[in-house]
């Protein structure tokens, strides 16, 4: 299992995208700032909420469309790109019809 968090700040929705990528599942959760803990990229926001899941099998059918339609709702193209990226390469997602 593979686990990224990404503290986009104001470029996405919460400002938190945490990607967690295993063999069968990939799940994208968009989580509230922290403001307590602080303002800046530095601070712990391992308590921050969830607000918002999704969660595919990297197999199924047009998986990758999904992800990116619901990545491009959270945050920025650039950022849904930057996440595509790195589940590709801790999964077998590819680009499918």
């Amino acid at each position: 299992m593979a686990t990224k968090t990404w503290k986009i700040g104001e470029y996405a929705r919460g400002g938190i995208i945490t990607a967690i990528a295993t063999k069968d599942k990939v799940t994208i959760i968009g989580k509230d700032w922290d403001t307590s803990k602080g303002y800046n990229r530095g601070s712990n926001q391992s308590g921050a909420k969830e607000f918002d899941r999704f969660e595919i099998n990297p197999t199924e059918r047009e998986s990758y469309n999904k992800l990116y339609m619901y990545l491009s709702d959270l945050t920025t193209h650039y950022y849904a790109d930057t996440i595509l990226e790195w589940i590709e390469t801790k999964t077998d997602l590819t680009f499918r019809f």
